[in-house]
């Protein structure tokens, strides 16, 4: 029972800790992203495990892991507060060519990220070529030319 109400309270905190990070921390990983979740995911093992490296307890972290993760998800779908709550919202970035900077400033994006997201999807390298630029909830980037 241990294993389990463990695992419940290290998906809770990580689920909350990466709600709080944003939506760009997983949408873009760099090499420094990559490093860092798996120094994270090295100090959890020991709070999931603690100390018990028996091939039950690890089955059991796992299981009550994934059941969390399918049992949140058949909720969201259910309740779209929950879903707002967990996933956020999109979040308009630009609007004719201009950039909402307060917006940019609270989501830690900037103007090159929209360009890149524009070349990438339009071949647009001009921001007055936008009509929209809106931060997904998956974190990606979706462009609407003029």
């Amino acid at each position: 029972m241990d294993s389990i109400l463990r695992a419940a309270v290290v998906y809770g905190f990580l689920l909350v800790l990466f709600r709080i990070a944003g939506k760009r921390t997983l949408a873009q990983i760099t090499t420094f992203d990559a490093v860092l979740l798996l120094i994270i995911s090295e100090a959890i093992q020991q709070a999931l495990l603690d100390g018990d490296n028996s091939l039950t307890n690890a089955i059991l972290a796992v299981i009550t892991l994934v059941t969390l993760d399918l049992g949140l998800s058949l909720l969201k779908n259910r309740s779209p507060r929950l879903n707002h709550l967990v996933e956020g919202r999109p979040v308009l970035l630009l609007v004719d060519g201009v950039p909402i900077r307060e917006r940019l400033l609270a989501e830690r994006i900037d103007e090159d990220d929209i360009l890149h997201a524009a070349r990438h999807a339009h071949g647009i390298v001009e921001l007055s070529a936008i009509r929209y630029a809106v931060l997904e909830s998956s974190g990606g980037i979706t462009i609407i030319p003029r």
